[in-house]
Order: structure tokens, then sequence, then C-alpha cells
């Protein structure tokens, strides 16, 4: 984690990884309310989302299921294997419980459904830095 200048507060780099512009504008803004949390990169397709990781080694990585090239579940395996240190949120419109768990197994740390997003996600996020899973709070 890098820190603010002039401060020892810890800032949680982040990747965002979502097709869908509206709700990546969504994050973006939640993600702004907090001086701690950095987006440094935003990508819309399951590949690009594996060469952002492993190039920048985000802190965290908000990681939606349904995208181009290659899904966000096999998107979780790849960056658990080359950027292991980056903590994964999946957030989707997926809702069924054998679609979370199988997220989840890929070594996530907490699962959001879109739905809940404005709610849910920042606190999610804190919770995933400060270093607590979520694998249960769906």
């Amino acid at each position: 984690m890098e820190t603010l200048s002039g401060n020892v507060l810890p800032v949680a780099r982040i990747l965002i990884v979502e097709d869908f512009p509206h709700f990546r504008r969504f994050i973006c803004s939640t993600l702004a309310a907090r001086l701690d949390l950095r987006v440094v990169a935003e990508v819309s397709d399951g590949l690009e989302a594996v060469q952002k990781a492993v190039e920048l080694k985000p802190d965290l990585i908000l990681l939606d299921i349904g995208l181009p090239t290659i899904n966000g579940i096999e998107v979780a395996r790849r960056i658990s294997k080359l950027a292991p240190e980056s903590k994964i949120v999946f957030v989707s419109q997926e809702s069924s419980a054998d679609v979370i768990e199988e997220a989840l197994s890929t070594g996530a740390w907490a699962y959001v459904v879109k739905a809940k997003a404005a709610s849910q996600l920042l606190a999610v996020v804190e919770a995933v830095i400060s270093g607590t899973r979520l694998v249960n709070s769906f």
C-alpha cells in the first residue's frame, strides 16, 4: 500500500474490472469519497484484467463475473496464481448460491451483489483492505 504524502494513512490501490460503463462509474464515485482508496485502473474484459493485475499488483480488485473474453471466476483463478498478493472482491449481478460459492472458492475475500452495492460496497472494501475475509456475508 502507498501512503498519502505527509500522512501515515495507507492508500489502497484498486483495480476495477467491470464491463458496464455506468456501473463502473458508480464504483469509482463510491470509492472517490475516501482519500485512502485510489483507483489505479479500470478495465472491461477478462484478459485485460489479468494483464493489469500482473502489471500493477493492486491491493484490491473489484471483479465482475460476466465479462467478455474470460469470465470473472476464471480471471480470479488466474490472478490468484499470478498476483496472489491482490485481494479480490466479486461485485456481480449473479445472486445464486452456486455461483457465489464457486466465485468464493477461487480465494476471493468477499462477494457483493450489485443490487446491494450502494449500501454494502464501501463497508466491504474497508473490511477486506483491513484484512477481514467476508466469505459468508452474501
